[in-house]
């Protein structure tokens, strides 16, 4: 994999951490104030952020080990 290639998937997946912890504090906030259908939608969201994190930080994984 080329540098410039490696730096933007980091970056993106460093982006997408900041991403899903604002949605998980939003997520606090919301229960806080007995928003629950908001704090649902807002966990669910941050989930599927957090799954395709997971996946993008394989496929760096392993594109590194070639």
């Amino acid at each position: 994999m080329k540098p410039e290639t490696r730096n933007i998937l980091l970056k993106a997946y460093a982006q997408l951490q900041e991403i899903i912890d604002e949605l998980y504090e939003a997520h606090d906030r919301a229960i806080e104030n007995n928003d629950f259908d908001d704090a649902s939608l807002l966990a669910s969201r941050a989930d599927r952020l957090y799954q395709e994190a997971e996946n993008l930080e394989i496929v760096i994984t392993e594109l590194e080990d070639r």
